[in-house]
């Protein structure tokens, strides 16, 4: 008699593999995601870089009124 209630109480043993595929797809749907993040953010980071590396001037600027130009002085409190 023992045996008939440990079977009753058995859940039914496709349920577990249902949800352990439920798993399987959402721990690959994550790192999949992750990933496409990851490289959006390195693209993302070398356009930014070459963005820059373009903009920069290659040599030093040069002051065209010389070290004698007159700046107004700005008050401070």
């Amino acid at each position: 008699m023992p045996t008939d209630l440990m079977r009753a109480s058995a859940p039914p043993v496709s349920r577990p593999s249902s949800a352990r595929n439920f798993n399987v797809v959402a721990i690959t749907l994550t790192a999949a995601l992750v990933a496409l993040q990851l490289a959006g953010l390195v693209i993302l980071e070398r356009s930014h870089a070459h963005a820059l590396h373009i903009s920069l001037p290659r040599e030093a600027a040069v002051c065209p009124g010389g070290p004698d130009l007159d700046l107004p002085q700005i008050p401070t409190d």
